[in-house]
């Protein structure tokens, strides 16, 4: 099946052959490497973990929690939880560092740890390559009995997590309550069932929950899309409900459905609550992935903002945002970062956001909706294999679209006057993925036909 060792965690399918899944050997051998780091880097021995409601997740965080401590790790243990939460838990316990026990969208099959610094955020790519070198290396250093680490259960941060949201003056609980939404919450059979209807009652929400037993199980495929949330629509208008909300089961992701069934659009989660964020805080910058609409862009500027662009990764727009000073970004799939909460994806701070702006604004969600540019996107790949020279293939096309605005940041990103498109090599797939965005579909399609027809004519004559 699949076992992926990256500078941001470790991810794979559950059981087979060591090397080769997510085995027990496999989790007990990166675990104990990034304890051992932490331990180098910090100084530190103590790490706060968490996990969503996958199958796996009890058998996981138990070999996790008793690798770290024969590493002489203590554990602070938020058992059932969100990334967001896991974040925001890290420096409020002072650890040295996080582990979110967590596939994201990936399907049942599928766990993985996501590490995270003392300031709960990812850690950087040089600290993630730091960390393969002592799982490659394997000669760690295990805690004598009397070093072990001590084990600790702590419950309470959700509720912690959604005082912290109330707090922001950002947030306008009493315009949200005013309006008594009614709300259907697709819990995909995770930990969005115990984190986001408590947020919605607190704002006056009336809510009701699909998809709520924590069982792993996931009722659909996890990733909020479309094509996947039939259920979702069909509540939402059975009951009237002036909107839908979908996360994933880690709760980073966030998708709104407007009153017709119809999604707002996960590439518009980040636009909408920037126009929020952004009419209180005129002239600041924002940042997304290069694979993001445009939109923000456009949002940006009629704020009197700049709009920057990072490479794909939470890690690259959180450095971005730091180097530019944004109180607001995020990426296109509908992942929002709001610094003066903390550095990381958090589907409940982008609730709260975006019901302010909706009540503010006493519209129907859907007519909010249209306020915002439509962008069209398109996205497919194509195999790369032994012909393709990228290096080369990258070096002409910028030479035949000089005249177009360039970004060699991440792969390749031409911007022409009607759309852009966005070629990245994949980090785990033999694949060249191409992304493509105008004002139209056909548009899109066409930018991305073409760029494909330069490479296949490219990689012919190499």
């Amino acid at each position: 099946m699949a076992l992926i060792k990256s500078i941001s965690g470790f991810r794979g399918t559950i059981g087979g052959k060591a090397g080769d899944n997510l085995t027990p050997q496999d989790i007990v051998e990166c675990t104990a490497a990034f304890g051992r780091w932490i331990i180098n880097k910090t100084g530190n021995p103590s790490i706060v973990i968490g996990r969503d409601g996958r199958i796996s997740g009890e058998i996981v965080s138990g070999l996790v929690v008793n690798t770290l401590r024969s590493v002489g790790i203590s554990v602070i243990d938020l058992g059932l939880s969100t990334t967001p939460t896991v974040e925001l838990a890290v420096p409020a316990e002072n650890a040295g560092g996080g582990i979110i026990l967590t596939a994201s969208h990936n399907p049942k099959e599928w766990n993985a740890l996501k590490l995270l610094n003392h300031k709960g955020e990812f850690i950087s790519g040089a600290d993630g390559a730091e960390v393969l070198d002592l799982v490659a290396g394997g000669a760690i250093e295990y805690a004598s009995v009397n070093q072990l680490g001590t084990y600790r259960q702590v419950g309470g941060y959700i509720e912690k997590h959604i005082e912290q949201i109330l707090a922001l003056p950002l947030v306008d609980i009493e315009a949200i309550k005013a309006k008594k939404f009614r709300v259907v919450v697709d819990a995909i059979n995770s930990t969005g069932a115990i984190s986001v209807p408590p947020l919605l009652e607190q704002l006056g929400c009336q809510v009701t929950v699909i998809n709520a037993d924590i069982t792993g199980h996931f009722a659909h495929n996890p990733e909020p899309l479309q094509e996947h949330l039939g259920q979702l629509a069909t509540e939402v208008q059975r009951q009237k409900a002036h909107l839908g909300i979908a996360v994933d089961p880690d709760v980073d992701r966030l998708v709104f459905m407007c009153e017709d069934g119809e999604l707002f659009g996960e590439e518009y989660t980040l636009v909408a609550v920037a126009d929020y964020v952004l009419r209180q805080r005129p002239g600041s910058n924002t940042v997304s992935n290069l694979s993001s609409t445009r939109a923000l862009r456009d949002v940006t500027r009629k704020h009197g903002g700049e709009y920057y662009a990072a490479a794909v990764g939470e890690v690259n727009v959180v450095q971005k945002m730091k180097a530019v000073h944004a109180p607001i970004g995020g990426e296109g799939n509908g992942g929002i970062i709001l610094p003066e909460l903390h550095y990381g994806r958090d589907a409940l701070v982008g609730i709260a956001l975006f019901l302010s702006h909706l009540a503010k604004s006493d519209m129907h969600i859907s007519t909010l909706r249209r306020t915002y540019p439509d962008y069209k996107m398109a996205k497919t790949k194509i195999d790369r294999n032994a012909n393709i020279d990228l290096t080369r293939i990258f070096a002409v096309l910028q030479e035949k679209y000089k005249k177009e605005q360039i970004n060699t940041e991440d792969g390749l990103k031409i911007d022409f006057e009607e759309g852009w498109v966005h070629l990245r090599p994949s980090n785990t797939e033999p694949i060249i993925r191409i992304y493509s965005e105008s004002s139209s579909t056909v548009i899109a399609d066409n930018l991305a036909k073409k760029i494909m027809s330069d490479i296949h004519e490219l990689s012919a004559t190499s």
